[in-house]
């Protein structure tokens, strides 16, 4: 369309978790890189869920997949999830946003922020499979919801070189309930529970600094 001189059109991009952090993350660099005038919007279940529920990058810690499997001496994915927030941040891209298919509306005025914006575009939206999370599918939503609530997920901005937190939970709920609502992380002991809880308390530390 460029080189026909066509400027006036929208260029829109989705692609998953583990197509974003792991096998594309390359590509992706190299388009904000070149300031490519798209909206590029990551599609995060936190697994390989279109191949077999695999491991991704943006598999949180704890999660059984079917190479991360649970048992008595496997305790699930042992690695923290990639910052891809962060790490889109770190090259200087126009405009960044986190989102979540619970918060739609936060999620559309994202949308429609970034499509007025020129050069490259990022928005990472958490959407639970019901299959690889081990959830009812009527029960997508609210899980969603729950992640935010929980503050294992937050909803933000960066842009011009700042980064700016869009919600913040009252009170966070129980991180314990959002896990146990999910066969992912049934396994999970108390200690494991408690790991995650203090690794969003000390994410939640830097955070509040975005306010």
């Amino acid at each position: 369309l460029r080189a026909q001189g066509i400027s006036n059109f929208q260029a829109v991009g989705f692609a998953g978790d583990g197509g974003t952090a792991d096998i594309g993350l390359q590509a992706l660099s190299g388009a904000i890189d070149r300031n490519d005038d798209i909206l590029y919007i990551c599609y995060d279940n936190e697994a390989y869920m279109n191949t077999g529920i695999q491991k991704s990058g943006l598999t949180p810690f704890g999660a059984k997949t079917t190479t991360t499997p649970a048992g008595k001496n496997i305790r699930g994915n042992i690695r923290p999830k990639k910052n891809m927030f962060e790490i889109v941040a770190a090259h200087d891209i126009p405009y960044a946003a986190t989102a979540s298919v619970g918060n739609i509306q936060d999620f559309i005025n994202k949308v429609e922020k970034a499509k007025n914006i020129r050069g490259t575009k990022f928005i990472h939206i958490i959407s639970p499979c019901p299959t690889g999370w081990g959830i009812a599918t009527d029960k997508t939503i609210e899980v969603a919801r729950d992640v935010v609530e929980a503050g294992l997920w937050y909803l933000a901005e960066y842009e011009n070189g700042k980064f700016k937190l869009n919600y913040k939970p009252k009170e966070f709920s129980p991180v314990a309930g959002y896990l146990k609502k999910q066969a992912r992380f049934k396994h999970l002991t108390e200690d494991d529970i408690n790991y995650i809880e203090e690794s969003r308390d000390k994410k939640w530390k830097v955070l509040e600094t975005w306010i």
